[in-house]
């Protein structure tokens, strides 16, 4: 029976578990990210009054905790070599883990990274395959090296990107299929029947942390679309009308025909005040529904009356 060490973060830790369960493995140890996002005390009166649903998930299958301030401390360090771990799981952590922590395990530490390695690599594929309106995106375990999501892949599997999804969906299907993808390459270890492979740099990309969430109706009305549904929910896409900004909600967001008479990308060509919606015609000569909120979440409750009175069909917005 494999012995499993668990580091992560949020759904992506709690479905690394269940695969690992599901696998018959034994998890000797769990890491999570409020070990070191909070102090000591801090945690556990948080883990208290307010547990978060990855600590409620951990103490229903009682699994032993590591306490540590970080994944490359001593203390981490010694307990990795108390539980002598033949597998070292990662997913969705943010410290980089040096060499001297991901070589201790007797076979390997894995990550698991939301994308189809080895393009888009980097903090987070989820904004950038719908931002680049792929059609499909997966998750990959590979070996974890010096550099960033380049090691050897061992199990890998395609997910289908909807016209629809956000961000938000997207994480949610990756990280429940990561779960059935790491139960299977668990059992394939256990019998030593995986080669690893390693990744074609050719092929690499690499995507830093999301910025410029403006819209651009320069652009086509689909490109706008999917950095709105992208960023969600991490963020919001962004537009101005004057000085006052303004934000794109993916519900109730979309893409319709052009059937007015204006051809001058930027135009406001409808505005429907009590749907909070704002038509904005684009470089394509579709039309960009936007459900439209403010920027500052305070005068969210007049968006209604801003749209009313101060937005006009026919005018131009940059």
């Amino acid at each position: 029976m494999l012995r499993v060490v668990i580091i992560g973060y949020g759904g992506m830790l709690t479905n690394l578990i269940a695969g690992t369960l599901d696998a018959n493995c034994k998890i000797v140890g769990v890491f999570r990210s409020e070990m070191i996002k909070y102090p000591s005390i801090i945690r556990k009166i948080k883990d208290c009054l307010n547990p978060t649903r990855e600590y409620n998930y951990i103490k229903s299958y009682n699994l032993p905790e590591i306490h540590a301030k970080g994944v490359n401390t001593k203390e981490f360090k010694k307990a990795l070599l108390k539980l002598n771990p033949d597998i070292i799981l990662v997913g969705s952590w943010a410290e980089k883990i040096s060499k001297e922590i991901y070589d201790l395990p007797r076979i390997a530490t894995i990550n698991a990274h939301p994308s189809l390695l080895p393009k888009y690599r980097g903090p987070n594929p989820y904004f950038w395959t719908i931002r680049n309106q792929e059609q499909i995106s997966g998750i990959t375990f590979h070996l974890l090296d010096e550099k960033l999501d380049s090691g050897a892949i061992l199990a890998q599997e395609e997910i289908k990107i909807y016209p629809s999804d956000t961000g938000k969906s997207l994480k949610e299907r990756t990280i429940l299929t990561a779960r059935g993808v790491v139960c299977e390459m668990l059992k394939d270890l256990s019998e030593d029947i995986i080669i690893p492979l390693s990744q074609n740099e050719e092929k690499s990309s690499y995507y830093p942390h999301p910025e410029n969430l403006g819209l651009d109706f320069t652009k086509t009305a689909e490109e706008n679309y999917a950095l709105i549904r992208a960023i969600h929910p991490w963020g919001e896409a962004y537009f101005y009308n004057n000085l006052t900004c303004l934000c794109a909600i993916p519900q109730g967001s979309e893409v319709i025909e052009n059937t007015t008479q204006y051809t001058k990308a930027g135009t406001v060509v409808n505005i429907n005040a009590e749907n909070c919606t704002i038509d904005i015609l684009c470089a394509d000569n579709k039309v960009l529904r936007i459900h439209a909120e403010h920027y500052k979440k305070c005068d969210r409750p007049f968006i209604k009356n801003y749209i009313k009175y101060e937005i006009q069909v026919g005018q131009i917005l940059i």
